[in-house]
């Protein structure tokens, strides 16, 4: 994987479960393998007797201290999981080469695995992109918006508008749809935030942890955003309801830009995504968007080794708001 690699070559490549195993292990423990219970690094591998009646799994270790079992799974969103290790690779590198994302559905007709398997896949998969901690706060300009994410009131079903009318719910435009905040970096990385409401309150909390003080704040014309003016060196908006898009420096485009693949992943891709799991999908569309100028492979890579030190249970996606 050191030259740059398609999807035909990476099929052929991960062609048997053995190749694809001892890629993920090299990817893992580059220094050799180590324990992922105690950390030892006092490891042995377990060769079964061709006369054993219990062969055991193939690229199991072993640890010296404190006598764990484990494989290159245990400790990453491949834990637990049947799925052979080809077929994850394979649905990692089509994730992280399609521009707008890929669905379920379209996982399952290609590997072969079941509508609901392929969904719990790309749940984890997209767990692993999250990131870690953002240890650097964003600076230099950096231009902010929000979007509002959903179907419209007039083209829901009667059993769904029925319940929102019983729960009170809001039915303008932006009462049915759930709105999601995105701080980019111009010419840089972009993070996204799926909150309740617009307000200035949930803002201000957004900017003053992810945006450093000395930053060129850009943003359009609404009025939660006037609320941190203060707490920036610079603060500079666009008036979109008076057709101003763009003066001298001041705009938001690469904002609106990312915005614009969102969306259209969402529709055109996912078509549906539910409320409880946007943060997974703006977590997908962030980690591309952040990595738009490495090759397919590169991406395929960081988000193998991003898998690392990661769990997510089937049980904790029916439970997650």
């Amino acid at each position: 994987m050191a030259d740059p690699i398609d999807l035909s070559q990476l099929a052929l490549h991960f062609s048997d479960e053995d190749r694809a195993r001892e890629f993920v292990e090299a990817l893992r423990w580059p220094n050799g393998p180590f324990c992922p219970h105690c950390g030892a690094l006092e490891v042995y591998r377990l060769t079964p007797k061709p006369t054993s009646k219990h062969p055991g799994r193939k690229g199991l270790l072993k640890c010296k201290y404190c006598r764990k079992q484990f494989t290159v799974k245990v400790g990453t969103v491949f834990e637990d999981s049947h799925i052979e290790l080809r077929k994850w690779l394979l649905a990692i590198h089509l994730l992280c080469s399609s521009k707008k994302g890929m669905s379920a559905h379209q996982i399952h007709r290609m590997l072969g695995v079941t509508i609901k398997t392929a969904w719990f896949m790309m749940h984890r998969i997209r767990y692993a992109m999250t990131a870690e901690s953002f240890e650097m706060k964003l600076d230099g300009t950096v231009e902010m918006d929000e979007t509002y994410i959903g179907g419209k009131f007039k083209n829901m079903s009667n059993k769904k508008r029925k319940e929102m009318r019983a729960t009170g719910a809001q039915l303008g435009v932006k009462g049915q749809k759930a709105p999601v905040v995105s701080l980019v970096q111009r010419d840089g990385n972009v993070r996204s935030f799926h909150v309740p409401q617009v307000t200035g309150a949930n803002l201000k909390k957004i900017i003053q942890e992810n945006v450093d003080p000395s930053a060129n704040l850009m943003s359009d014309g609404a009025s939660p955003y006037f609320l941190v003016e203060r707490d920036f060196a610079s603060y500079e908006s666009v008036d979109h309801s008076k057709q101003e898009y763009v003066r001298g420096q001041a705009h938001i485009n690469s904002v609106e830009g990312y915005f614009s693949l969102l969306k259209r992943g969402i529709i055109g891709v996912y078509h549906h995504v539910s409320v409880e799991h946007l943060h997974r999908y703006t977590t997908e569309f962030d980690f591309r968007w952040n990595r738009r100028k490495d090759k397919d492979y590169e991406r395929t890579i960081d988000a193998i080794r991003m898998a690392e030190g990661k769990r997510l249970t089937y049980n904790q996606t029916k439970g997650e708001h």
